[in-house]
């Protein structure tokens, strides 16, 4: 089988270092250096020279922002039988590119943030397959994500975003809202280290992915969410209500359970 992968960050590094052994691969990215890894596959010097190494799939992993941007510049080089593959972490627009290119795609969401995640044990990660995607195409990355032992879900391209609002913004709001009150003098405890290394690793992503996670369509009902809760600890902390306060923490340990 022969195999394009577009964009060699992170993950699309990893994915293409997991896929080489097993196809023709073939590599790209704005960033020539970042393909040096890669000895044995072909160095594609632009999108055009997709038509002479004619991919049976081409798995797009460059910025969410440019996803879109980067099929539409492709498809001229592509046959109509190439398989499309992103691997956005919100799918926005996505599927409405995929209807009007009438073309066959599978989508996947691996949920392992390269930031965080430990890339060479995967074990018990999670990963998402849509259920509109090509049967082909997903069961080929079934397959490919069982050999890491993830655990696969299935859903929609509109249940996947309701998702990422809960998955996504949630921990990122919550993030946010602590780097919002760091103190450089403070004097950090295990608790606060914990959640300044996490605060870091989210913040550590670009402006335009942190953008796109909070506004996706269902995220802003997350963030109410959010200030609701805030606001009733405020009321609580107030009134120094400690018989509230115990149900406040027995609720919270019940949610984490």
């Amino acid at each position: 089988m022969k195999i394009a992968v577009i964009g060699i960050g992170k993950m699309g590094s990893w994915l293409a270092r997991s896929i080489q052994g097993e196809c023709d691969l073939a590599v790209y990215d704005m960033d020539a250096t970042r393909l040096a890894p890669f000895q044995k596959a072909i160095h594609l010097k632009s999108l055009m020279d997709l038509a002479d190494f004619s991919p049976q799939i081409f798995i797009n992993t460059v910025s969410l922002q440019n996803t879109i941007d980067v099929f539409k510049e492709a498809l001229s080089c592509l046959s109509p039988d190439c398989l499309l593959c992103d691997l956005a972490s919100i799918k926005g627009e996505i599927p409405e590119f995929y209807r009007g290119a009438g073309r066959r795609f599978v989508s996947i969401h691996p949920m392992f943030g390269p930031n965080f995640a430990d890339l060479d044990c995967l074990k018990h990660e999670n990963a998402v397959i849509i259920s509109e995607s090509d049967p082909a195409g997903a069961a080929f990355f079934q397959d490919f994500f069982l050999r890491f032992k993830l655990n696969i879900f299935t859903c929609s391209f509109a249940d996947h975003d309701r998702m990422m609002a809960y998955s996504l913004t949630l921990p990122f709001v919550s993030s946010m809202v602590f780097a919002a009150n760091v103190d450089s003098r403070t004097v950090p405890g295990t608790t606060f280290k914990k959640h300044l290394e996490v605060a870091r690793g989210v913040l550590s992503e670009n402006d335009q992915l942190l953008s796109e996670v909070l506004f996706n369509p269902y995220s802003l009902s997350q963030v109410e969410k959010v200030a609701r809760k805030l606001d009733f600890l405020t009321h609580v902390i107030r009134a120094r209500d400690y018989e509230e306060a115990a149900k406040v923490f027995r609720g919270l340990r019940k949610n984490l359970t």
